[in-house]
C-alpha cells in the first residue's frame, strides 16, 4: 500500500489536520512512498468554493505550496484515464469520485476515500 490517491475531502482533513480523518488512515498516507491528488481534485474544490459549497480553513491558492510540503504529487488526468472512465459502470454519476476510479485503476493506486461507493470498484479504498 505504497502508492495512494486521495479523495477530495480527505486532502483537505489530511492538509487541516481534521478530526475526521482516522488517526491510522494519518499514519498510512504519512508513511506512503508516493501519495497522490488528481487535478480532478483541485478542480472539484475550485468549482464548489465559486458556488458556495465547500469551505476551506485557508486560501485555494495555498494549496500548492501545501502539496509540496506534504510530498504529495499532483496527478494528471490522461488520455488513457478518460478511455477508463467511459467505460466504468454507472455505480455512481459523481464524475469527480469516477475520474478517482479510472486513475486508481490505471495506476495502480489505493483510494483514501470515507465513501463506500468506491467498493462497487474493482478498486482498493482505505478507511480505517
Amino acid at each position: 500500500m505504497n502508492k495512494l490517491l486521495l479523495d477530495t475531502h480527505a486532502f483537505i482533513w489530511f492538509v487541516s489536520n481534521d478530526a475526521n480523518l482516522p488517526v491510522s488512515t494519518k499514519d498510512k498516507i504519512e508513511s506512503a512512498e508516493n501519495v497522490f491528488l488528481s487535478i480532478a481534485s483541485l478542480w472539484e474544490m475550485a468549482i464548489k468554493l465559486n458556488i458556495g459549497k465547500l469551505p476551506l480553513q485557508g486560501a485555494f491558492e495555498d494549496i500548492e505550496p501545501q502539496l509540496i510540503a506534504a510530498g504529495i504529487t499532483i496527478l494528471p488526468v490522461t488520455f488513457t484515464d478518460t478511455v477508463q472512465f467511459r467505460y466504468l459502470p454507472l455505480h455512481h454519476r459523481d464524475p469527480f469520485d469516477r475520474i478517482l476510479v479510472a486513475q486508481a485503476m490505471n495506476h495502480s493506486l489505493v483510494v483514501i476515500s470515507r465513501d463506500l461507493v468506491f467498493d462497487a470498484y474493482p478498486i482498493q479504498r482505505l478507511w480505517s
